[in-house]
């Protein structure tokens, strides 16, 4: 079931009604196993665009035996057109720095590190001072969890957790074979929750309002409100929270700027809705919610767009898995090929094909997520495309 129509709502930014490091003592007055089963019966899904549900992640992890055990807060925002996890931690560290303590009483974790993109290092210091007044409150507490700042190396690639991981450890930044996981062998090989920054903003507010309050927002699929960030053709660019569950028309009525043809859902990463599609797609239903929205009107050529997208990806791939390293670079060259006139129309269904024949051979979400954008950019604009 979804709503039809767009609702703000006012959970992650809304001011200290009760302070988080309170909160963080309201749980640690609780059964841990009691607060894995809140968050389960939330619904909340991981915010950084896989949509894991949280709960279940913890639950694992909680499950996990070892004298070291790791909570990572992925802060590696890549994704262009994303800038919602910076406006958290400049705006509401504590909540997030808050879900990591939970998650640290919950599954019995011993330290804990953000993973901060080299890009964002302007924020160390404020982070800083904010991670000084949560070991005070941790000290008076009495939880043992301490937290640092590791400052990644600006690639894409390790927003996913492996690779992020590999990062940390001093290696080359690209995704491991999976199994085993993160939960069973991450940082150190120790057992290692990692979880994005709006995951755990909203995990101390699950555990500030409850279960019930917080999934009575979203959908049966995505429970919740979320964060998007909006750019383009829009007038009212920035972060906005909204409750999942909106259709496209309603999101487009609201920011769009009265001429609206496409709008790309989740980032470059994720899948570009075209304006006949606008009144029958579901934002949180079947498409992914990293968060990155831009609006396109009709004076934006698709296929550049689409070549920026590529271009990015060729870029970015790590270049580990033949599918993504060569894939990335054969659809740019395609493109550019169709365009010119150097290869028929006829030859954009080869390149979906290939697409998504990436999609089930890359080694990780980079190669595996092109044919989102490529697939439905070229299906949908295809007159665009070429000369």
């Amino acid at each position: 079931m979804s709503n039809t129509k767009l609702k703000k709502v006012d959970i992650i930014f809304s001011p200290y009604s009760v302070a988080p490091y309170e909160i963080l003592r309201w749980m640690m007055e609780k059964d841990k196993q009691d607060i894995i089963d809140n968050l389960i019966e939330s619904g909340l899904r991981g915010r950084g665009g896989a949509g894991f549900p949280t709960g279940l992640k913890w639950k694992f992890m909680a499950s996990e035996q070892g004298d070291e055990k790791y909570i990572i807060c992925n802060a590696d925002e890549g994704e262009p057109g994303t800038f919602k996890d910076r406006k958290l931690l400049v705006e509401v560290p504590r909540k997030v720095i808050s879900g990591m303590a939970i998650a640290a009483f919950a599954t019995n974790s011993t330290k804990g590190y953000i993973y901060l993109r080299a890009e964002y290092n302007s924020l160390i210091p404020s982070l800083k001072r904010e991670l000084d007044v949560y070991h005070e409150y941790a000290a008076k507490f009495g939880l043992d969890f301490t937290i640092e700042i590791f400052s990644g190396a600006g690639a894409y690639v390790c927003g996913e957790e492996t690779a992020l991981i590999e990062s940390m450890e001093g290696k080359r930044g690209e995704p491991r074979n999976k199994p085993p996981y993160p939960i069973q062998n991450g940082y150190k090989g120790k057992p290692t929750l990692v979880n994005n920054v709006e995951t755990l903003a909203s995990v101390s507010m699950v555990c500030r309002y409850g279960a019930e309050k917080y999934k009575s927002y979203g959908t049966d699929d995505q429970r919740g409100s979320k964060l998007f960030s909006l750019s383009g053709d829009s007038l009212k660019e920035g972060v906005h929270e909204l409750e999942l569950g909106m259709k496209i028309s309603d999101f487009v009525e609201e920011f769009g700027d009265g001429d609206t043809k496409a709008v790309q859902i989740g980032g470059v990463a994720g899948f570009c809705i075209p304006r006949k599609k606008f009144h029958e797609t579901v934002i949180g239903e079947g498409n992914t919610t990293g968060g990155a929205t831009m609006i396109f009107n009709s004076s934006r050529s698709m296929y550049n767009v689409l070549h920026n997208y590529l271009d990015f990806f060729a870029e970015e791939s790590c270049g580990q898995c033949t599918p993504c390293r060569v894939g990335t670079q054969q659809l740019l060259k395609g493109i550019e090929a169709v365009k010119s006139g150097d290869k028929p129309i006829a030859y954009l269904d080869d390149l979906v094909k290939l697409s998504r024949t990436m999609k089930i051979t890359s080694k990780c979400g980079l190669g595996q997520s092109v044919t989102n954008s490529f697939s439905s950019i070229v299906e949908n604009f295809k007159e665009e495309m070429h000369h």
